[in-house]
């Protein structure tokens, strides 16, 4: 029996005026993922606990099949997972974004989703001059960064994500609570290391937004989880851009496949996800999950054609293409498509919203909902009020 999760990041969504009132995953033509929706079954899941933030660390904790409630202790400490960063007892991990302040607002939480290259040098230049006194800054995917403090005081500092607060003035989110001065400080320094730098000079010579600060939010202390062979009796693998995703892989023992070009972005190598995903269990693994996290940034820009855009690439780059090979196989196989959280278009945003799910299983059940999105879904009586409950009907649906 072989397992795939697709995760599309926060595609589902609220009703849009642009769209008449509905969805973007409504509007969108997804043939395959409303075939899964079709031959099996549907329902929603919560997979945000009440009391959590709607990140992706929180939901997609909940679609690996762990309790947030149970494991979660930040963002920051998963994505210095997924790069071998050792958190000492003593060390709280924070996430740090390059992103673009004009005239004190934000003006764009991934200053024009910046190349690595770019931002890595603007990293280590910060690095150069703060990485001292228990500060240490390292570079990751794009905007994506982290920095590592000594002091379990500043796990308890409040902070906002810059995804929440943009076009909005900075100084009412800025830091508050344990830590928040020192924090604030560094933030200036930032500020004033990156605002003339070389990098960001030819980014304004280019026509492109200059990262001329960083922003800190995210924050935790050490976390583990139980193997994922342990828990669920499953060899398995991660397809991911996003150090966030495959910081919750590493951390359950799975293996993080490498595939060519894949970025996080619109411009991401869907196919090659696809075709690793069927080598994976080609080669032995029981269990792949492919995230894929372009739904999700269109999203944030409050772009809804560009999310439709998004939810079409996935359906007919990775979805079709696993479905085709995995009927070729003509083995029994399960598949699961699920978004780790909701994203507001309107909002630029996340919401609390439970999400919608589709299951597919060779011998499975099927229900009465004929396609894939918030409308259709409605009709399914199925609801998980804790979302990491989606893995356990995974696993027995394959087995039925």
């Amino acid at each position: 029996m072989k397992y795939v999760v697709v995760l599309p990041d926060g595609v589902s969504d609220a009703p849009l005026t642009e769209l008449g009132n509905k969805t973007p995953l409504e509007v969108a033509k997804h043939p395959n993922m409303d075939w899964v929706a079709r031959e099996g079954v549907t329902g929603w899941a919560r997979t945000i606990p009440s009391g959590f933030p709607p990140g992706s660390d929180v939901g997609c904790m909940s679609v690996f099949g762990y309790n947030p409630r149970r494991h979660h202790t930040g963002r920051a400490p998963l994505e210095a997972a997924a790069q071998g960063i050792v958190l000492g007892q003593e060390e709280v991990a924070f996430r740090c974004n390059t992103v673009t302040v004009t005239d004190g607002a934000m003006a764009d939480y991934s200053a024009g989703h910046i190349e690595s290259a770019d931002s890595a040098e603007l990293i280590r230049s910060v690095n150069e001059a703060l990485g001292k006194d228990g500060v240490r800054f390292y570079p990751g995917v794009g905007y994506r960064h982290l920095m590592v403090i000594s002091g379990t005081e500043y796990a308890k500092t409040r902070c906002t994500p810059p995804h929440d607060i943009s076009g909005k003035p900075t100084a009412p989110h800025a830091p508050q609570g344990p830590g928040a001065a020192r924090l604030g400080e560094l933030l200036c320094k930032t500020a004033g290391i990156l605002q003339d730098h070389p990098v960001n000079r030819r980014r304004v010579d280019a026509g492109k937004p200059p990262a001329n600060q960083l922003w800190f939010w995210g924050q935790g202390t050490a976390t583990s989880l139980p193997p994922f062979k342990q828990a669920y009796g499953l060899r398995g693998a991660c397809i991911s851009a996003v150090d966030i995703v495959r910081g919750i892989a590493t951390l359950a023992g799975l293996t993080i496949l490498q595939v060519p070009g894949i970025t996080g972005y619109f411009d991401t190598n869907y196919q090659g996800k696809a075709e690793h995903a069927l080598k994976a269990l080609d080669a032995g693994d029981d269990f792949v999950l492919v995230h894929i996290e372009s739904t999700d940034e269109a999203g944030h820009m409050g772009d809804a054609q560009k999310k439709i855009q998004a939810i079409e690439d996935v359906d007919r780059l990775v979805v079709g293409p696993i479905l085709d090979g995995l009927r070729r196989r003509g083995q029994p196989f399960a598949m699961l498509i699920t978004p780790d959280h909701a994203t507001s278009t309107a909002l630029r945003t996340h919401i609390v919203d439970p999400v919608p799910f589709a299951l597919y299983a060779t011998n499975g059940p099927k229900g009465r909902v004929a396609a894939y999105h918030e409308t259709a879904v409605r009709a399914s009586a199925k609801r998980f009020d804790e979302g990491f409950q989606l893995m356990a009907f995974l696993l027995q649906h394959g087995k039925s």
